[in-house]
């Protein structure tokens, strides 16, 4: 995936998608769209992930101040360090790259949540699932969600597989966000990525991460 800052306005549309689609339960995100804080750099060299103290904050001095988003999930990485040190093999890679957990072989040890280099992108249901509605909502078949397992952005592996777009997509106003196949250049990805500046969030972690952030 590809996400251009250029264009997103921190509408929070793409995480209010991915709630809904998933029919994630209260507490339980898997895209979270972040207010950027300052214009530092973390120790990785790459955007600071961590949010300023509300939504839309602009950092800076008046009157050159900066207001810029940060979306932030499951960042699939080609190298991902909760992959071995799961220890029931609940956490897998598919062919296509996609990670995902299996949540009928998760106990909640959260090791995975541990090793991931990237803050707050799995999250723990502890106690029986909680919903703000009374009825189901989203696709029929988003993912089912267990006590006492760990939960992340599958990339919507269903939508993925009958053809369609990740839900974060489908919404974005901005139409900020690219989705395709790396390795063909002719992809709505790798058209998006060509003559691009861009980065990868932690990249020097090790991680292989395949979310591209373009920006100017």
């Amino acid at each position: 995936m590809a996400i251009d800052l250029e264009r997103c306005v921190g509408c929070q549309a793409c995480a209010t998608a991915c709630k809904i689609a998933n029919n994630l339960p209260k507490d339980i995100t898997y895209n979270t769209v972040y207010t950027r804080s300052s214009a530092d750099q973390d120790d990785f060299g790459t955007a600071v992930v961590h949010g300023a103290t509300a939504n839309d904050n602009a950092f800076g001095e008046f009157p050159n101040c900066v207001l810029e988003f940060l979306p932030v999930q499951c960042q699939h990485c080609g190298n991902p360090p909760c992959l071995g040190v799961c220890p029931t093999g609940a956490t897998k890679k598919r062919d296509d790259g996609i990670v995902y957990v299996d949540n009928s072989l998760c106990i909640g040890c959260r090791a995975c949540v541990m090793a991931c280099p990237y803050d707050h992108v799995r999250s723990m249901n502890g106690g029986a699932p909680e919903y703000y509605l009374d009825v189901v909502v989203g696709e029929a078949d988003a993912p089912t969600h267990e006590a006492g397992t760990v939960e992340k952005c599958t990339f919507c592996h269903n939508l993925i597989d009958r053809g369609e777009v990740p839900a974060c997509m489908q919404l974005c106003m901005g139409r900020a966000r690219f989705w395709g196949d790396l390795d063909d250049p002719e992809s709505e990805v790798s058209k998006a990525i060509e003559g691009r500046n861009y980065y990868k969030l932690r990249e020097s972690a090790g991680t292989s991460p395949n979310v591209f952030y373009l920006t100017k």
